[in-house]
């Protein structure tokens, strides 16, 4: 080993030896601490009011307020919302709240309120809770406005604005996302660039509550406004819900391209969050192709086609491949079979439009034969109820689709003839055809010589006439004659 080796190797010894000291002396000094941190994690499970007192602990062992102390705390507040000690977890936090100055850093504090915000959130099933949850709210907002942390504090704000619409206060949640926009605007009261991502949030949850509240005027300006934002970069998930809401407005405006772009554009923003709500707007990007009676499958593009499978729309699926057959005994089936799917209150409200297109369709491809039928008939081989039946024919007929008389009384239905209306027209076509025919072969005596007119005065027309227009006007002659007829015999259903 050279002079140079024995040196490296010394020096590095000695490098060694006074780093460990260095960390020695610094776990030796939180040794107790972590130890009583990490005793009170294993006493959670099976002794929580125990694990809570040494939860409690930790932070008196801190001669300055530090990390331990904040993880002692977050802790034990967990553990008393979760026994139902709603002051005791109040109180804490508001000691643990202080921490959030100077023990811990700005990310760290913020990531572990929002934590703490979501646990009390999915815990608060009661009355109680959920007052707790509000005083929670409540200090942190205060929290935040004192230390002029604007952005924990607007995170905080549309995070309680987002809990009011769930729980359907739209009072509160209107005054709170008033407040929301000013704070995200200038003092000219336009948009501030700087604040775009939270204003699209705060957008998408007051379109949200417009949808709900079916206030589509409201909703139609705010989704316009929302979609002109240009200076966020937002959460797909959130761009997936504002499209969302646009979908269902247009479908309410029976507007079914319109809102099939935008459920598809909702798919695609949800899919690329990783929300499973991309698997309902699937489920309405379905149900707007068969409003649109279109022919194309929807999961033909590459964002839907990995789905095409998915046990999750299979009954979508298979419906909206019925529908394009005119299948109506399996699209029948299919609905009969998948009453779930009509637990989603969006998709039961439409799903009566595509039905009805189903058996309108269907009633006129089987009374197409018929000059006479009894309803009973067609709701038997279409399964659906008589007054339904009814209700179809009646609209055929006001839509000008089906010339005929319903008879309530026997409950038949007679297809009126247009035997008259076709004779009319076969002997205006004959007479026009004639007209035209003399005009052509006669007009100032050109076609014949003086002398041959003189030698078949006597001949009927027909002998004056080329055979190829003899011809025609034969065809026209059989055409006349074929309106004079009367009506076909015609089938009847009974």
């Amino acid at each position: 080993m050279s002079d140079d080796d024995d040196f490296m190797q010394e020096s590095g010894d000695e490098d060694y030896d006074f780093e460990y000291e260095d960390a020695d002396d610094d776990e030796s000094a939180d040794v107790g601490i972590e130890n009583k941190y990490y005793n009170a994690k294993q006493m959670k499970a099976d002794n929580p009011e125990e694990a809570i007192d040494e939860f409690l602990g930790v932070p008196a062992l801190e001669e300055e307020k530090g990390e331990w102390g904040f993880k002692g705390l977050k802790q034990a507040i967990k553990l008393e919302f979760k026994l139902g000690r709603y002051s005791d977890a109040i109180e804490h936090y508001r000691e643990l709240l202080t921490y959030v100055k100077s023990a811990v850093t700005r990310n760290y504090s913020e990531k572990s309120i929002n934590n703490m915000l979501d646990y009390i959130e999915k815990g608060s099933d009661d009355e109680k809770a959920y007052h707790c949850m509000e005083e929670f709210y409540r200090l942190t907002l205060n929290s935040f406005q004192s230390t002029n942390n604007e952005r924990l504090w607007l995170k905080t704000n549309i995070k309680l604005a987002r809990l009011w619409l769930d729980r359907k206060e739209y009072g509160q949640l209107s005054k709170k996302l008033r407040e929301l926009h000013r704070a995200c605007q200038r003092e000219d009261g336009t948009d501030d660039p700087s604040k775009g991502t939270y204003s699209l949030e705060v957008y998408a949850l007051e379109i949200q509550m417009y949808a709900e509240t079916k206030n589509n005027k409201r909703l139609k300006a705010l989704y316009q406004r929302a979609l002109r934002v240009r200076s966020a970069v937002p959460h797909p998930k959130i761009m997936g819900i504002i499209r969302e809401c646009g979908g269902k407005m247009h479908m309410s405006e029976e507007n079914w391209e319109q809102a099939q772009s935008d459920f598809f554009e909702s798919f695609r923003n949800y899919d690329e969050a990783g929300s499973m709500q991309r698997i309902q707007v699937l489920k309405y990007l379905v149900l707007t192709t068969m409003l649109m009676k279109s022919d194309i499958n929807p999961f033909d593009s590459q964002e839907t086609k990995p789905y095409r499978n998915d046990p999750r729309i299979s009954a979508m699926t298979d419906l909206v491949d019925a529908f394009q057959r005119d299948d109506i005994h399996t699209y029948e089936a299919i609905l009969s079979k998948n009453q779930d799917l009509l637990a989603d209150p969006f998709i039961a409200e439409n799903i009566d439009e595509v039905s009805r297109n189903m058996r309108t369709k269907a009633v006129l491809k089987l009374i197409a034969p018929y000059t006479r039928f009894n309803m009973v008939f067609i709701s038997k081989q279409i399964k659906i109820s008589v007054s339904e039946v009814q209700e179809i024919l009646s609209f055929l007929i006001m839509d000008r689709k089906l010339n005929a008389k319903i008879d309530q009384e026997n409950g038949t239905v007679v297809v009126e003839s247009l035997s008259d209306v076709e004779r009319l027209r076969s002997l205006q076509e004959w007479s026009s055809s004639l007209e035209a025919l003399w005009r052509t072969v006669l007009k100032d005596g050109e076609g014949f010589k003086a002398e041959d007119s003189s030698q078949i005065l006597g001949a009927p027309p027909s002998a004056m006439l080329p055979s190829d227009t003899t011809d025609s006007l034969h065809a026209a002659s059989a055409k006349l004659r074929s309106g004079w007829k009367g009506k076909s015999s015609m089938g009847k259903a009974f």
